[in-house]
């Protein structure tokens, strides 16, 4: 897949910083409307030290996490949002679906539906060789 920005092109756009910046590259982007993002499951991820040792699964959250700063990509490029943070407004009809382990390659697609004044709005899905992870509507706040 093509790579479009890399880490370090992405902390350009968004503040998130290690450990908490969770998506390792922008694959598409339409400005303001959609984007598709990679982020390589590692066995050396941080939450893996805790949940579970035994077992390890990527939480849930994380992973809607990760569609939400896949998200502000899309819209912190606009130029008027330039050096704004989003924050989260809203997690609706949130869905996981399968489990996402250490190896896992997870595609992060977000589609910008509706922007009002400096609240959004967007629809994503996380996948698993093309397997459905997990899916939700979330909304943010540009501030």
């Amino acid at each position: 897949m093509e790579v479009l920005m890399d880490k370090e092109q992405i902390k350009q756009i968004i503040p998130h910083r290690e450990p908490f910046l969770l998506i390792d590259e922008i694959n598409e982007l339409e400005v303001g409307k959609r984007v598709v993002a990679t982020k390589y499951i590692k066995e050396d991820d941080f939450w893996f030290k805790g949940h579970f040792p035994e077992h390890p699964v990527t939480p849930g959250v994380l992973m809607i996490e990760m569609l939400a700063q896949a998200g502000a990509v899309a819209l912190l490029a606009m130029p008027e949002n330039k050096g704004k943070i989003g924050f989260f407004g809203g997690i609706d009809k949130a869905k996981f679906r399968r489990q996402v382990v250490p190896g896992d390659v997870l595609r992060l697609e977000v589609e910008i539906t509706k922007i009002k004044g400096p609240v959004g709005y967007g629809k994503g899905i996380a996948t698993v060789d093309g397997q459905k992870a997990v899916s939700a509507e979330i909304s943010f706040a540009v501030k």
